[in-house]
C-alpha cells in the first residue's frame, strides 16, 4: 500500500494534472446529463443537476447549450490533464514525449509484421536484418557457429565458447539503440597484448557467457542491452567444425581454410569437436526449430554458400523443419562468385548445392540481382578471380524453383553488396504477392502494403 501512496507525495508534478483530468471527466458527465436531460450522477449530483437545469430552462435551448458547453470544457480539460500526466512520466523515464505517438505506432505496426526466419552467417545476413527490421519486429536470425577464424576463432580456442562474431553482427544489425552503442560493439582493438584484433562486442559476449554460464543466455542478455527488434540465436549450442570434401578427393577441416584449397567443393559436412561417443550427435537449438516452424517467410542468405548458409542446414532437424514449412522460402543468391568456394557458379548451381545438401523443397524462390554492375567494380573483382553470377532461368526452373530478377545492388561501388532497403522491400513484396492461407487479418496486409508504398517512394527520391 505504501508504494501506491508514493504517487501522492509532493513534488512529483502529477497530482495537479490528475485533478484536472478528474474534473474534466466530471464536466463531461455533467454535460452529457444536461444535453440528454437524464441525471447520470444519481443522488450525489441531483442538487447540482436540478439547479443548473432549472437555471438553463429559462431559455428553450438552455439545457442543451449548457450541456454542450460542459461537454466541450470537460473534453479539453480531460485531454489536457492526461497529456500533462503522460508527459511528466515520460520526462522522468527519459523518453521523448514529442515523438511518442509515432514511436508507439511504429512499435505496434512492427509487431503485426510477417514472421521471418533468416538463416545464414557472415556479413550477408546482417544486411538482410538491417532492412527487414523496418517492416517487422517478428524476426528470428538463425546463425551458424562453425566460424573458426579471426577473433571468433581465437576466443573459441582460448575460452571454449561458441564463435561470437556472426552473432555480434546480427545483434548490431537488429539494434534499436543509440548509434554510439552500435559503434561500441563493433569497435575493434588495434593494440594491446591479447586484445589486438578483438571487437569489443565479442569480448562483451564472452564476459556475458562466463557471467550467465550459458552462451545462449549471454546472447539474450546482449539482445536486451542493445534493445534489438527480433531474436538472434545459434543453430546449435554444440561445438562443431566444418569440413569440406573437394573434387580432387582432399578433405579440409575448418571454415577459414576451405576457400584456400583451390579445388571445386563436392560437399561440406559438420562434425562435433568432441567425439560423438562422449558428446552424442549434434543437436539443434529448440528455439531455432520453433522459429522456423512458426515463420511465414524463411530467407536463406545472402552470404557464402558453403561456409555461411549450408552449415546451418547440416544441423540435424533444421533442413527438415524448413522443408515441412508452408512458408515462402527464399534464397538470396550472391551477386558475385566467391573465389575458392563458388568459382564459375551460375544461379542454378547455387540452388543445386542447396538441394544436394538439404533436399528438394528447401526453397521455392530464388532472388537474384539483374542490375548492371559498373565496369570499374567488375575489373576490381575480376582481379580477384570473381565474376557476376550468371542467371540461367530455365535451369533453375527445372529444379522446381521460381526466379525473381530485381535490382538488389548497393550504392557502395567499392564492395558489391546487396542493398538492405531494396532486398527487404522485395522480400516483403513477395510475401504480399505469394501469400497463401495465413492466420492474418486484412488489416495486417494493409499495413504492410502501406509501408511498402512509403519506402518505395523514398527509393524513388533517392
Amino acid at each position: 500500500m505504501r508504494r501506491y501512496l508514493r504517487w501522492l507525495l509532493p513534488g512529483l508534478g502529477l497530482k495537479r494534472w490528475l485533478f484536472v483530468s478528474v474534473f474534466g471527466v466530471f464536466l463531461l458527465g455533467l454535460g452529457i446529463s444536461l444535453a440528454i436531460r437524464i441525471n447520470l450522477y444519481g443522488i450525489i449530483g441531483a442538487w447540482l443537476f436540478e439547479n443548473i437545469s432549472y437555471s438553463a430552462a429559462m431559455f428553450y435551448w438552455g439545457p442543451m447549450v449548457a450541456g454542450l458547453v460542459g461537454l466541450l470544457i470537460g473534453t479539453v480539460l480531460t485531454i489536457y490533464g492526461v497529456v500533462r500526466v503522460v508527459r511528466a512520466v515520460l520526462q522522468t523515464l527519459t523518453i521523448p514525449a514529442e515523438g511518442m505517438a509515432e514511436a508507439y505506432y511504429q512499435r505496434r505496426y512492427l509487431l503485426r509484421g510477417p514472421k521471418v526466419a533468416a538463416i545464414g552467417g557472415g556479413t550477408g545476413i546482417p544486411t538482410l536484418l538491417r532492412g527487414m527490421k523496418q517492416y517487422t519486429a517478428n524476426l528470428a536470425a538463425v546463425v551458424t557457429v562453425a566460424d573458426d577464424g579471426g577473433s571468433s576463432g581465437r576466443l573459441r580456442t582460448e575460452f571454449g565458447i561458441l564463435p561470437p562474431g556472426d552473432i555480434r553482427n546480427c545483434l548490431v544489425a537488429l539494434a534499436d539503440t543509440e548509434p554510439l552503442m552500435e559503434k561500441l560493439f563493433q569497435y575493434r582493438f588495434h593494440q594491446g597484448s591479447g586484445l589486438s584484433g578483438h571487437p569489443f562486442g565479442n569480448l562483451f559476449i564472452l564476459a556475458m557467457t562466463e557471467t550467465t554460464g550459458n552462451f545462449y543466455d549471454a546472447v539474450r542478455a546482449c539482445s536486451q542491452v542493445l534493445a534489438i527488434r527480433g531474436r538472434v540465436m545459434p543453430s546449435t549450442l554444440d561445438h562443431v567444425v566444418l569440413k569440406a570434401q573437394f573434387a580432387n578427393g582432399q578433405v579440409a577441416t575448418g571454415e577459414s581454410i576451405i576457400g584456400t584449397v583451390g579445388s571445386p567443393i563436392r560437399r561440406v559436412f559438420l562434425e562435433r569437436v568432441e567425439p560423438e561417443e562422449t558428446g552424442g550427435p549434434i543437436r539443434p537449438l529448440d528455439d531455432a526449430l520453433r522459429a522456423i516452424e512458426e515463420a511465414e517467410v524463411i530467407v536463406l542468405g545472402p552470404g557464402s554458400l558453403f561456409t555461411s548458409i549450408i552449415p546451418n542446414l547440416l544441423v540435424p532437424g533444421v533442413a527438415d523443419a524448413i522443408r515441412r514449412s508452408k512458408a515462402l522460402k527464399v534464397y538470396v543468391c550472391n551477386i558475385m562468385t566467391e573465389p575458392g568456394e563458388s568459382d564459375g557458379f551460375t544461379v542454378s548451381q547455387h540452388v543445386k548445392a542447396l538441394i544436394d545438401h538439404a533436399g528438394y523443397g528447401i526453397i521455392n524462390t530464388v532472388l537474384v540481382n539483374n542490375a548492371t554492375i559498373p565496369e570499374q567494380a567488375l575489373n576490381k573483382y575480376r582481379s580477384r578471380k570473381a565474376e557476376p553470377v550468371t542467371i540461367d532461368v530455365k535451369e533453375v526452373q527445372r529444379l522446381g524453383v521460381d526466379v525473381v530478377q530485381v535490382n538488389l545492388l548497393g550504392q557502395n561501388q567499392e564492395y558489391l553488396r546487396h542493398d538492405s532497403d531494396r532486398l527487404s522491400w522485395h522480400i516483403s513484396r513477395l510475401f504480399l504477392d505469394r501469400r497463401v492461407h495465413l492466420e492474418r487479418t486484412p488489416w495486417d496486409f494493409f499495413l504492410l502494403r502501406q509501408r511498402l508504398q512509403e519506402r518505395n517512394y523514398r527509393e524513388e527520391m533517392r
